[in-house]
């Protein structure tokens, strides 16, 4: 791991070390298996995870390094929910949440958010606590979603992207910000092939 944290290359003139290279890349990697609703996303998910918790642990983002734990912990949970919630033709089984459900995730990321970023305030570790603290919560409940199925984790996404890429930026992780850009792209994508499915696993289940 010292290997991969200590040699890289330069773009632009800013140093990329081969654990964040890798680690943001199979991150890339599981946005793409995952739209695809393969189990694959998973087991690849863990290698970026803990490729990531090395490089954000080294920028001072306590927050950031620490979700790569817990995401760690869901998708252990996410690959053997996946497993049993498996449509023989179609893949993953997927739907929308319910409006009750989406309150939660939304009241959730807001109390968890503050939450968070007033405990990494109080033990100094983040130079940017509230930013910090909502992608590691905002990243959190997407996972989570994705393990339920459920279409809203794409959107949950979208919103830690847009926080994520100012403060991958201002950490000096640049290639890191520019991965985050890359992931709209694949989270819009994302929502409208799971938004499709979801349509048609609901006239599946009414017909029958």
């Amino acid at each position: 791991m010292h290997a991969l944290m200590d040699h890289g290359f330069t773009v632009l003139g800013q140093k990329v070390s081969y654990a964040e290279f890798i680690g943001q890349v199979f991150a890339l990697v599981v946005v793409y298996l995952a739209q695809r609703r393969s189990l694959w996303t998973w087991p690849v998910q863990l290698v970026s995870v803990t490729l990531l918790f090395v490089v954000y642990l080294s920028a001072h983002l306590g927050g950031t390094a620490s979700r790569q734990v817990v995401i760690a912990l869901i998708t252990v949970y996410g690959w053997w929910a996946w497993t049993r919630r498996r449509d023989p033709v179609f893949g993953v089984v997927v739907r929308k949440g319910t409006t009750r459900e989406r309150v939660a995730v939304a009241a959730a990321f807001v109390l968890g958010t503050s939450a968070f970023a007033l405990t990494l305030d109080a033990l100094d570790a983040s130079w940017a606590p509230w930013p910090d603290a909502a992608i590691f919560v905002g990243t959190v409940l997407a996972f989570a979603l994705q393990g339920y199925g459920l279409v809203e984790f794409w959107l949950v996404w979208l919103v830690v992207d847009a926080i994520g890429v100012p403060l991958q930026i201002q950490s000096g992780l640049y290639f890191s910000a520019l991965v985050y850009s890359v992931f709209a792209i694949l989270v819009i994508r994302g929502w409208i092939d799971w938004n499709r499915e979801a349509k048609r696993a609901a006239v599946a289940a009414t017909a029958r």
